[in-house]
This record gives structure tokens, C-alpha cells and sequence, in this order.
């Protein structure tokens, strides 16, 4: 029984440690990525989180904001569709970087990817969220302070995710910037064949619903 309680206890300690360390990886990227991957100081768990924590402020910030600073028609909002419209190119981005790095000698694992990638949203949370609030406090007249700290957040989140690939794959900041450009198109190639896939799928349903009915009409 004291086994599994220390079991537990080490591995909330340890969730605990890689949910801090997201705080040193924003302000020391350079050194935070590359022990992140090296040293293993980062967590798949930690990296969940952040996601999540991303997702979560994405969907607060749409219904809460003051209105007077976004339009967002709130009684049409769609948690799931919110989330969705955000989750599933993050995760193309990260397939379609994992896929081609082999072609660019890349050095990073999936998991190595998936957790910077994670790691590098953190400043969108720590600074969207409570602009929140924010939003309620200042005026209009006030707007640009609104819109610096919006813009500082999103800056920062890109240039994490800059850094962190470049460390992830050891590469140089020419030869990442490339390979950045590189990863968008194959994700846009990846969302071009899904979609590609689907119709053809709904196409092949309504062909073999059409001649189901067909055929049922002429037996019964």
C-alpha cells in the first residue's frame, strides 16, 4: 500500500515539475527545449495540459470578452466545433512536420514535436486569460493596450514554436524558417487529402444508398 502511494506521489511530483518547467521553457527557450528533449524534463502529461488549457481560453475569450473588443455571435458558439477548428490542424501541423523531417534530416520524434509544440502555447494562456478580465476593466479609448498584450501573446507562442522545432531537430534558424514553410504546405496537402478522402466516401454512401433502395424498390 505505501508502495503505490509513493508510486502516485512521484509521479504527481513529477507532473508538477514538467507543468513548472513550462514556465523556465518560455523564458529561456533555447536552454528549456533542448533539455526538454535531451534531459527529458519535459511530459507528455504537461504538454495535455497546456493543450487543453489553450483550448479552454480560446472558448472563455469567444463567450466572455466584452464585446466592445471581438465579435462573436455568442448564442452560435459551438464548444465542440471551437475546439475542433483549432485541435485538428494543431495535430495536422505536427503530423506534417514529423512526416517530413526525415527529408531534411530532422532529429526529433513525434513526442519531442507534439511537446514543444504544446510548451510554445503557453503564453497565449498566461496572457489571453486574463485579458479576459481585463477587457471589462478598460474602455474603449483603451483599446491598444488590449491589442498589445493580444499580439505580444501570439508573437511569443510563434517564436517559442520557432525555437523549439529548431532545437527538436537541431537544426539552424535559415534552415527551420525553410522548414517551416515546408511543414504548412504538407499540412495543407494532408487537410487536401482528407477532404478529398471524405467526398469520395460520401460519395461511394450515397451510391450504394441509392442502389439499396433501387433494388429494394424493384423486390418489394
Amino acid at each position: 500500500m505505501k508502495d503505490s502511494v509513493s508510486v502516485t506521489e512521484t509521479r504527481l511530483d513529477r507532473y508538477l515539475s514538467t507543468l513548472r518547467y513550462g514556465l523556465y521553457v518560455i523564458f529561456h527557450p533555447f536552454d528549456g527545449f533542448w533539455d526538454m528533449v535531451h534531459e527529458k524534463r519535459g511530459s507528455l502529461a504537461a504538454a495535455h495540459t497546456f493543450l487543453v488549457l489553450f483550448l479552454l481560453t480560446r472558448v472563455l475569450k469567444l463567450m466572455y470578452t466584452n464585446f466592445q473588443f471581438i465579435q462573436a455571435p455568442i448564442q452560435y458558439i459551438n464548444i465542440y466545433e471551437q475546439c475542433g477548428s483549432l485541435l485538428f490542424p494543431f495535430l495536422v501541423l505536427c503530423v506534417s512536420n514529423w512526416a517530413l523531417s526525415t527529408l531534411f534530416d530532422g532529429k526529433g520524434y513525434f513526442r519531442d514535436i507534439y511537446m514543444a509544440m504544446c510548451y510554445a502555447l503557453l503564453p497565449y494562456v498566461l496572457i489571453q486569460l486574463p485579458l479576459i478580465l481585463v477587457s471589462h476593466i478598460i474602455s474603449f479609448d483603451e483599446r491598444e493596450i488590449y491589442s498589445v498584450l493580444m499580439n505580444i501573446s501570439l508573437i511569443w507562442c510563434v517564436f517559442l514554436a520557432f525555437v523549439g522545432l529548431m532545437e527538436v531537430h537541431d537544426y539552424g534558424p535559415g534552415k527551420t524558417l525553410l522548414f517551416l514553410f515546408v511543414t504548412v504546405f504538407g499540412a495543407l496537402v494532408i487537410l487536401f487529402l482528407i477532404l478529398v478522402f471524405f467526398s469520395l466516401l460520401s460519395d461511394a454512401y450515397g451510391f450504394f444508398a441509392s442502389l439499396y433502395r433501387e433494388i429494394a424498390f424493384r423486390l418489394y
